[in-house]
This record gives C-alpha cells, structure tokens and sequence, in this order.
C-alpha cells in the first residue's frame, strides 16, 4: 500500500486546521494544501503558515491529492463535493470529519460516484472555532470513527484509518447509520440539551442574567461550554441526523417523566438507584481514558 504523499483538506476551521497541524507534525513528509471558501480564512491561513499551500478555489486544491477530507458543516458536503469534482484525480480517496455519517454519504454518493469515499468522525473538539483555534494534538488519545459504505475498497478503508492512526487517534469502524444512533446519544442529545438549559436561563424572569454568570455552579458552566460550540455546524447536525435525534429525544422525554414522578411523589429510593447507576458510567468514561479524573476536570484557577 503507497503511503499518501498530498493530501487536501478543505474547510480549516477547528477540526480542519487541527488535521493541517497534526498532518505536519506526524506526516512531515506529506504535502498539506488547503482551502476555505472564506477568503478571511484563507488569508489567516497564510498568514499563520498552516499549509503547504492555501488555494483560491476548491477545485485547483485537489488536482493531485491522494486523498481529500471535507471539513465543512455537514449540510455543505455535497456542494464542497460538487465543487471539486471535475478537478479530483480519479484515484483520489475522499473523506470527511462530519458527525452525521449517514446523511454524508448519501451526499457525496451523489456528487462523486465514481470515487472512493471513505467517511471518518474525529469524536474531538473543543468550543472554539476557527484556523486559529486548532492544534496538532487535537485527535491524540481520541477515537476516529471509519464509517465505509457496505462496498468500500478495503484499500482505501485502511488508508484513511491510517492516517487517524498516525494522527495519535484510535480507530473504530462502524457501519453508517449505527454511527449515527450512537452519536445521537453520546453528542447530538447532550448539546440539545445544553442549548435548552442554557436557553431557559437566559429566558427566566425571576433571575437576572447577571446572577446566572455570577452563581454559575459546575454544572450550568460546563452547560455554557458545550452551548458555545459552533451554531451553523450544530444547526446541520440536528437536521442531517433528525431520525436518530428525535428518537433519543423522545427516550429522553419519557426518562425524564419519570424522574419527575420521583420527585414529585418523594421517591428517594428511585432517585438513588438512578444517581448511583449514573456515577458508574462516569467512573467507565475516566477508566476508558476519555476524561479527567482530577478536581474540577483538571482545571487551573
């Protein structure tokens, strides 16, 4: 198997830059060109000296990559793949970062069919976005999840794991829409649920906004950070995965009837047990190496 030697990634935001970064440290002898659709972006880019090369156009980006990885809202990838069709190299691997595998694959199904697509999740991010706001260590000890379609060139499965694997991530392969069912748990749900929360603070009558900042406990705060998170790559990923989401969330509306019902009638019993089988997974996330164990999640003060 060739190693690849030009890869193209396209959208340098949080996860992009990060990817141009990480490639660069682990990859050196690998040429990294990229591009944005937002010239602003572009001249950060240069600017920052985060690729090889930065490109006007999509197309002239990936006229001799060996591999492409999209990394735009995930309601985008099939125009950034139309975009780059006429231009991409018939044996060109293409991929991407987005956190709907499902939908995205129908997507560039559609715009490249008679390319080798290879879909990917980095489960990494912070808050911040931005070329600025990447880093190279951004996917090291995280897992990458490879989501091929059922008739995928083992080939280029392996590659594109690989390359997470050079990258300091650890691989799982999934099928799509099994992808989508866990994400919608683990991610899609927690955010909706910290949009919601943070929303109806900012909402309430009875309690100034400026007591909301001023008393925000560990848990409201740790809220506001997921709540800051990208709103147009969020706003897609609940449409794109809408199904599997709505059908959380209904899970979640009935748990969270119940819980009510505990309270309401004083049912301390069903409130432990609860509490108690919920501290065990947080103990599971810490063991699997996925959070810190430290006071306040390792913050400094």
């Amino acid at each position: 198997m060739l190693p690849l030697a030009r890869i193209t990634i396209i959208g340098l935001g949080l996860i992009g830059s990060s990817l141009c970064r990480a490639i660069r440290a682990e990859m050196p002898t690998v040429r990294v060109t990229g591009h944005d659709a937002d010239p602003a972006v572009r001249d950060i880019a240069r600017r920052i000296d985060l690729c090889d090369d930065i490109t006007d156009t999509a197309g002239a980006s990936v006229t001799d990559a060996d591999l492409v990885i999209l990394c735009v809202p995930v309601r985008a990838m099939g125009a950034a793949a139309a975009e780059i069709a006429d231009d991409l190299p018939a044996d060109a691997i293409v991929s991407d970062v987005g956190s709907c595998k499902a939908d995205v694959l129908a997507q560039l199904s559609t715009a490249l069919p008679h390319h080798s697509i290879v879909p990917a999740h980095p489960v990494a991010g912070t808050e911040n976005s931005g070329p600025e706001a990447g880093f190279a260590t951004l996917f090291k000890g995280r897992w990458s999840i490879v989501t091929p379609p059922h008739d995928a060139d083992p080939t280029a499965v392996e590659r594109v794991a690989e390359l997470w694997r050079r990258l300091g991530a650890q691989v799982e392969t999934m099928e799509p829409a099994h992808h989508d069912l866990v994400l919608a748990v683990t991610s899609h749900l927690p955010h909706l649920i910290a949009y919601t929360i943070v929303g109806t603070a900012s909402d309430l009558e009875d309690v100034t906004r400026s007591e909301v900042i001023k008393y925000s406990a560990g848990g409201f705060r740790d809220f506001t950070r997921i709540a800051a998170s990208d709103p147009t790559m969020w706003r897609d990923v609940f449409l794109a995965n809408k199904d599997a989401v709505l059908e959380m969330l209904q899970r979640f509306s009935e748990d969270l009837s119940a819980l009510q019902r505990a309270i309401r009638w004083n049912d301390g019993d069903a409130l432990f047990t609860l509490f108690t089988r919920t501290r065990a997974i947080r103990r599971s996330i810490i063991e699997e190496g996925q959070d810190d164990a430290k006071p306040d999640f390792g913050r400094s003060h």
